[in-house]
């Protein structure tokens, strides 16, 4: 079976690739990292939600054409004032160790989320919720403290995955999803396997095994040598090479992911709207796109991406390192100044190399950036310090609005109350005004309404250059041609529900 040279050989022996089940039907996706755990409430990445998506479900899904669908939830009614909304939960569904499931734990799965006492990072997906009460075996009322119109939409998040309650979900994940748990070997892989009892369409697999590979040279090599049926974040320039494989495809897939670079807006000098726009104005997008990227995203006109409801575009940063310079030296900066750019590497597509060409145009500006790099577990400790303790000046991130409603990708990553580590805003960016638009796109139910309180939020934080502004990030899979039925969602999830084995 195996065809590779010594270096994979290693390698597949380390993380246990070469093993029986393989050969009996166990899809294996290469991953960039590792997950930071299993616990959907306490998963803040991709990497996380896509293993944790095939052993836990939430009650609505998102289609990968952006549509909303009842999933655990087989309906729902929704009172005239908007406050009331009742969910008829699916029957003949039950947990892995064979639990029913029932409207006792969707309440005690979503008492769970909400509890201001746990402290979920997303929990303000959710916090309108201000009751839930069974009104019977099959039937969850769901009270809101106010009018929420992202509710089914962020009812579709991992996070709000039902969940068995009781258990350390890091170590013993019990869902109803089609995949049950089997073992993790933290830094190395997750191994699944095909749940029986599931209550839909079982998969056609037996078995999913996620390896954690930072390296892109050795996730390309796995899926050219057939160790691996799938791998992620191929690099442009291997992409002609992948595809003259005659059993390898590289997909090409859209997503709602954006890439940025986020400054400390408390730290100076990056609390001065000057050195962030003159930042800005120092990078040229449209060459990383092309030449460091190969033309694989598109450069960011907005703080979100296309395909997201609220998406609007509300300007550019042309490459103009002459008006860097006078915003520089406006702000007191004549000379430039030294910083620290903090870079993952491997976790996003070609993120190392895009932080290094973005150093590189910087030093052209005056400002010596020298980057630092974390595995990724400890870069998102690193960066998830409260303000007066942080020392992070910096960082490259990405953010996918996997909810399809801006309110996920901007409430979440501007608003005041999202500072961390309560929140998502590790930015520390503050506007009054920008508070106010989110609150009341949150509450208003007219769609028209709230796509304006977006586009006018968006335009006061991309003035305002609360980031460095990047690209929507394009999905570039390695595929093997034997795979049927993988699903490369645009949330930024590998999804093997319906995959079988030719």
């Amino acid at each position: 079976m195996f065809r590779g040279s010594l270096r994979t050989l290693s390698l597949l022996l380390i993380t246990g690739v070469l093993s029986w089940s393989f050969a009996q039907g166990t899809l294996i996706i290469a991953q960039g990292t590792d997950p930071t755990n299993l616990d959907p409430s306490l998963s803040t990445d991709s990497p996380s939600a896509t293993v944790s998506s095939h052993i836990f479900e939430t009650l609505f899904e998102l289609t990968p054409e952006g549509t909303i669908e009842p999933w655990l939830a087989s309906g729902y009614t929704v009172s005239a004032d908007g406050l009331t909304w009742t969910f008829d939960i699916r029957q003949g569904v039950t947990f892995h160790d064979g639990t029913p499931l029932t409207a006792n734990e969707v309440k005690a799965s979503l008492d769970r989320f909400i509890d201001p006492d746990n402290a979920y990072t997303f929990r303000f997906l959710l916090t309108r919720i201000s009751e839930v009460n069974v009104l019977d075996t099959y039937t969850v009322e769901v009270k809101l403290a106010s009018q929420f119109a992202p509710l089914l939409a962020h009812l579709t998040h991992s996070s709000t995955a039902i969940v068995m309650t009781g258990l350390d979900l890091d170590e013993t994940p019990v869902g109803t999803g089609p995949f049950e748990f089997v073992s993790w070997e933290r830094g190395q892989r997750v191994d699944l396997k095909r749940y029986e009892g599931y209550w839909a369409e079982k998969p056609g697999i037996e078995g999913l095994r996620f390896l954690a590979v930072p390296e892109s040279t050795t996730r390309m090599a796995l899926v050219e040598t057939g160790e691996a049926h799938v791998s992620v974040r191929v690099p442009p320039q291997d992409i002609a090479r992948l595809n003259a494989n005659p059993n390898v495809t590289v997909e090409n897939v859209s997503s709602v992911r954006t890439i940025y670079i986020y400054f400390n807006n408390t730290m100076e000098p990056m609390n001065d709207p000057r050195v962030r726009q003159a930042i800005n104005y120092a990078v040229n997008k449209e060459d990383i796109a092309e030449f460091v990227l190969g033309g694989a995203v598109r450069v960011s006109d907005a703080p979100v991406s296309p395909g997201v409801f609220g998406y609007t575009p509300v300007g550019n940063y042309d490459y103009d390192p002459e008006r860097a310079r006078a915003l520089l030296a406006e702000a007191g900066y004549p000379d430039g100044f030294s910083t620290t750019l903090y870079s993952p590497n491997g976790r996003y597509l070609q993120d190392i190399q895009i932080s290094e060409a973005i150093q590189s145009q910087l030093a052209e500006v005056g400002i010596d950036a020298t980057i630092e790099t974390l595995e990724w577990a400890a870069y998102l400790a690193k960066t998830n310090v409260p303000a007066e303790e942080n020392e992070v000046p910096l960082a490259m991130l990405g953010w996918g609005t996997v909810t399809g409603d801006a309110d996920y990708g901007l409430f979440a990553l501007f608003h005041t109350s999202q500072h961390v580590p309560d929140g998502s805003n590790r930015s520390f960016y503050s506007n009054s005004v920008v508070d106010a638009l989110l609150d009341e796109a949150r509450s208003n139910p007219d769609p028209a309404v709230r796509e304006q309180l977006y586009a006018d939020a968006m335009q006061i934080i991309w003035d305002e250059a609360a980031w460095l502004f990047l690209h929507s990030e394009t999905q570039l899979v390695a595929v093997r041609d034997n795979v049927e039925g993988l699903v490369i969602h645009p949330t930024e999830r590998y999804l093997a529900h319906k995959v079988s084995l030719r």
